[in-house]
């Protein structure tokens, strides 16, 4: 089904931005791993709605419900199964959007699929809403990986023309911890002034903002994907484009390797403290989709908000005629500083299931 990914650690999301409750369901975690509640709380927060001018004003808990696969703060081998309850929707904002679908939004793809029947309240499904059960099951992902020594992080890499430094060759989890703890996350506190000054402009403005997220990961041995229709990049694209905005990804130098020459792009290899490594890693980590043993390394696209306050013009569908539209209701001026966490849990959830894949579904 389209709301499921993975293989071993197979994880399906549901709900509605404005029904009742979000959540997910996985299934194929390991038994006997403790769970940090606090400090799944704390990384669920990082994500959480209301917090300041820079993103919408509704207020959610966001307060994981366990249904089943965790006892005493241990899983037991069942599916792990969680829901948030909605407690903040003004669903009369979205009154008009049943028949002038929002431009740029999934509205009018969800009238023509399912016969006008998809309730899109809030952007019902394609919500970023779901979002906030992909950080539980993320979560708790990165949990059981960092007791491998395996660490993900991330940090907002631009908004607009305003970019942040890129990490470095080699980032460390206390690193990662760093830009985790910031109320905006990024690496240079100064080119992130200049970003919220650019994400409060697009709001003054009744306009928003795009942006990217670099992501990272460290710790993961060689060896680890497969060629062609199977390797790293795949399963990890696949999951990330299944987040809400994201509209491009790439790994290591991506797109622009394309302005080099091999001689530019190359990493050479070498030997260090007894362990072959790259002297640069424009790869990404990646070699022909199996891991190279140095930090995996991508970076995704998000768009601007659809959702913007100016008149837009759209149809109306039960007229057939054009119109005009002002989207009422709470919205993000910019979605990419909220996403930073989802990228970390999405890309944690796909490495945990191809570490379990490689090992038969056991440590």
């Amino acid at each position: 089904m389209s709301s499921e990914f993975g293989r071993i650690l197979r994880v399906s999301v549901f709900g509605q931005s404005h029904g009742r409750a979000i959540g997910f369901n996985m299934d194929g975690l390991p038994a006997g791993e403790p769970i940090d509640l606090e400090a799944l709380y704390a990384f669920l927060d990082r994500r959480k709605p209301g917090k300041s001018p820079l993103s919408t004003a509704r207020r959610e808990s966001d307060t994981p419900i366990f249904l089943s696969g965790l006892e005493n703060g241990v899983t037991c081998g069942a599916p792990l199964c969680a829901i948030i309850e909605n407690s903040d929707q003004h669903s009369s904002d979205y009154s008009e959007l049943a028949d002038k679908p929002r431009p740029s939004h999934a509205d009018y793809t969800a009238w023509v699929k399912w016969g006008g029947q998809a309730d899109m309240r809030g952007g019902g499904h394609f919500s970023g809403r779901l979002t906030a059960p992909l950080c539980i099951a993320g979560g708790i992902a990165k949990q059981i990986l960092a007791r491998r020594g395996i660490y993900i992080g991330a940090h907002l890499a631009s908004v607009g023309a305003e970019s942040d430094s890129p990490f470095p060759l080699h980032p460390t989890a206390a690193l990662f911890d760093q830009v985790a703890a910031k109320p905006f996350p990024v690496l240079d506190d100064h080119a992130g002034e200049r970003m919220q000054a650019l994400i409060l402009e697009a709001r003054q403005n009744l306009d928003s903002v795009g942006g990217t997220i670099e992501c990272a990961a460290i710790g993961l041995p060689a060896g680890l994907g497969d060629p062609m229709f199977d390797g790293i990049e795949n399963r990890l694209a696949a999951a990330l484009f299944g987040i809400p905005a994201v509209k491009g990804v790439e790994f290591g130098l991506g797109f622009g390797s394309a302005r080099l020459h091999g001689s530019e792009n190359n990493d050479p290899f070498t030997v260090e403290d007894g362990k072959i490594v790259t002297e640069s890693n424009r790869a990404g980590g990646i070699l022909g989709g199996i891991t190279t043993g140095m930090p995996i390394t991508l970076r995704v696209a998000m768009k601007p908000t659809p959702s913007i306050s100016q008149a837009q013009r759209t149809v109306s569908l039960s007229a057939m005629e054009d119109t005009e539209l002002v989207i009422r209701g709470r919205h993000d001026p910019c979605i990419a500083h909220r996403a930073v966490p989802v990228v970390e849990a999405v890309t944690a959830t796909v490495l945990l299931d191809l570490l379990l894949e490689g090992h038969h579904g056991t440590f």
